[in-house]
């Protein structure tokens, strides 16, 4: 349990992020300074120092999805490395930490298990507690501290998940959602189709191919209230470049599909920004990177007077220091994470977290 303590002293907090929810394993590690103390009635905004941030990823072959299991495997293999990288690159030896940062959820089953059992491990042979992380609220925090956002309406877009969502009274409060698979899900699976090479990742290369088509398809737009669904579009492309090839080139239906995904997810973003008088928008997830997204969004934004906020791929693809960040900002309200309670779940939905560090 979380409990807030008063302080007048100067403290610093060292944490290292562990993140490995999907195919990207990524170590982080960041100091926060907090030159009068960690205030209790008041918003924590540390200095943030970004003392390392390494990743890798597994890349299956060309038309093929990543296993679960392949994935745990890639992950068990690599941490270790990655775990040295990264107390190098900071110049830091365990000594140095006061917290180890974990993925508790949501992600795939098998490669959260793997990074947990190394936190875990971590954890007794160091001496350190624990603290386990939601990986979507790591997004949004890492975001919130990268481009200074004070309190917009959130696009998350990954593999994984697909959520408006906006802040209020101590909750990420999820105002839409798909009602089926993730836009990211969605690219990656037509990118199979496509036969595009994984690396760097699938929406990469579909975004690339995209960006040489010029004739728009009509696809499938389907937007229920604040809510969106992927699945129809995906179905009705597929059979499009399955049956009817030499109608329509790869690089216009991967065009028409982002235009058309895209918009639906421009659509709900500002009905939440109207909701909730926000004139800002911060994008997260690995879809975050892409271009395009951002400029249909920045435009709905300054028709609105706002602004949109958008990281690089070094902070919206998965990576450990966004673990770091939200578990460092939860440590520093006296949150951990007991080694009975360290075991992970696929499914921890953003609102049922606690953000007891915000006000």
């Amino acid at each position: 349990m979380s409990t807030a303590v008063a302080s007048s002293k100067a403290r610093t907090i060292v944490a290292l992020g562990l993140e490995g929810s999907a195919n990207k394993l990524g170590v982080g590690i960041v100091k926060h300074v907090y030159p009068t103390g960690v205030p209790t009635d008041a918003e924590l905004q540390p200095e943030m120092i970004e003392l390392a941030n390494v990743r890798d990823t597994y890349n299956p072959p060309p038309g093929e999805g990543f296993l679960p299991r392949d994935v745990a495997a890639h992950h068990r293999a690599t941490i270790i490395t990655l775990l040295h990288q990264a107390l190098a690159e900071a110049q830091l030896t365990p000594k140095d930490l006061h917290c180890i940062c974990f993925t508790k959820g949501p992600g795939m089953g098998a490669p959260l298990q793997s990074v947990a059992l190394v936190a875990r491990t971590l954890s007794q042979i160091w001496n350190l507690p624990l603290v386990g992380v939601n990986h979507c609220v790591g997004h949004i925090e890492m975001g919130r501290a990268i481009t200074g956002a004070k309190n917009p309406v959130v696009l998350y877009v990954s593999g994984g998940n697909t959520q408006v969502i906006a802040y209020s009274q101590q909750t990420y409060r999820i105002f839409g959602e798909t009602l089926d698979i993730a836009i990211g899900n969605c690219l990656d699976r037509f990118a199979r189709v496509l036969r595009l090479p994984n690396d760097p990742s699938p929406g990469y290369n579909i975004e690339q191919y995209a960006k040489r088509g010029s004739k728009y398809i009509e696809l499938p737009y389907t937007v229920k209230g604040m809510d969106v669904s992927f699945s129809g579009i995906l179905s009705f492309i597929e059979k499009l470049a399955k049956t009817e090839a030499e109608k329509h080139t790869p690089e216009d239906l991967c065009y028409s599909l982002q235009e058309t995904m895209f918009a639906m997810l421009v659509e709900i973003t500002e009905r939440a920004m109207a909701h909730i008088g926000s004139k800002e928008v911060l994008i997260v997830g690995g879809v975050g990177c892409n271009v395009r997204l951002q400029e249909m969004m920045g435009q709905m934004a300054k028709e609105r007077e706002g602004k949109v906020f958008a990281t690089d791929m070094r902070y919206c693809i998965d990576n450990g220091i966004m673990i770091a960040q939200a578990g460092a900002l939860a440590f520093a309200r006296g949150f951990t994470t007991p080694i009975k309670d360290s075991w992970i779940t696929q499914r921890f939905r953003t609102d049922q977290v606690h953000v007891e560090w915000r006000t």
